[in-house]
């Protein structure tokens, strides 16, 4: 069983990507020891502002930190073909061994949909992330050998070639996963797991079902990362918490399915519905550093060694110190 690390998620969504490769930085100062950050096209919501080339921002953090780092996560089904998610991995693998991980989800509309392509329902969206990890996964595994791959698909084709800039060691696979057939089918065909927060009897569904999984491949689940991001609130006083995440995080209350909607406007106009009572269970709104080390406590013991934290207000750096400082050394594997 590894060792427990605490890393920094990198909101693109929130921060021009100088300041969010700043605060990585101070992050990993403070002792934080990761970054996560997500490949967006928009944002969620306007307020929000932002949304940077995630690979851009990934290599400068590459170059400003020492710790690990990857994006959680990336649709490879898409906007992107499979072949050019692997080759951007492998080329920040290989520029940063040993350091960046790939983390793989099924998409969602507010991202996807800019290309003009067919949006399927979830069902064929597993199914295509599945089938796009298989042809990374020949990718890196053929590269590594020196040699051409290819691949016929039901969705995807991919006619012989290889990945001529790649690492000794590919990048780890994790896949995000939200329900429990698709944490089964992590386990049986990915090195890892990524889940967000949740009421702790559901992520403990998702991580036996993965467990599940990896067994029956003939796998270890216990030496298999478990990666976990946590949205929070958390100001010097409950007031200034609770108005960072109604006005920067409302879709972190939405008890609705997200992954259908193509406009962060509309997304606007469902968030006036929000009512504080609406981020129980789902974020921790605290002026208490001491609440929020309890919550982050209770998946710790469900067996995550990696999780990566977003304080959702713009507090970012008095967030870090006071983290650093009160919550991070109190933790406990």
């Amino acid at each position: 069983m590894s060792s427990l690390q605490i890393g920094f998620a990198a909101m693109l969504e929130q921060f021009h990507p100088t300041e969010a490769v700043a605060l990585s930085a101070y992050a990993e100062s403070r002792g934080f020891t990761g970054v996560m950050a997500a490949d967006h096209f928009q944002p969620w919501v306007p307020a929000q502002g932002q949304s940077a080339f995630v690979w851009n921002v990934l290599a400068a953090v590459g170059e400003r930190t020492t710790g690990d780092f990857g994006p959680g996560v990336t649709a490879p089904t898409f906007r992107w073909h499979p072949a050019m998610v692997a080759q951007a991995s492998a080329t920040l693998a290989a520029m940063y061994p040993g350091r960046h991980w790939l983390g793989l989800g099924s998409g969602e509309a507010l991202n996807e949909h800019v290309v003009g392509g067919y949006w399927p329902e979830a069902p064929e969206r597993i199914n295509r992330m599945f089938e796009a990890i298989e042809i990374i996964n020949k990718l890196f595994t053929a590269s590594i050998a020196g040699k051409d791959t290819k691949h016929s698909g039901q969705y995807y084709k991919l006619e012989s070639t290889r990945l001529w800039t790649m690492p000794e060691i590919a990048p780890q696979i994790l896949v995000a996963s939200g329900g429990p057939v698709t944490a089964k089918r992590a386990g049986k065909h990915t090195d890892g797991l990524i889940t967000v927060g949740a009421p702790l009897q559901k992520v403990s569904l998702l991580i036996n079902k993965f467990a599940e999984g990896a067994r029956e491949a003939g796998k270890d689940p216990e030496t298999m990362p478990k990666v976990l991001q946590l949205h929070l609130s958390w100001a010097p006083t409950h007031e200034e918490a609770l108005r960072n995440a109604m006005v920067e995080w409302p879709n972190g209350a939405m008890k609705f399915p997200k992954a259908d909607i193509r406009s962060p406007f509309e997304l606007e106009q469902m968030a006036k519905m929000v009512r504080p009572d609406d981020f129980e269970g789902r974020l921790v709104i605290s002026e208490d550093p001491d609440v929020h080390r309890q919550y982050i406590q209770g998946f710790v013991d469900l067996g995550f060694d990696r999780i990566y934290l977003h304080n959702v207000g713009r507090n970012q750096r008095e967030w870090i110190d006071v983290f650093g400082r009160d919550v991070l050394p109190r933790l406990v594997r």
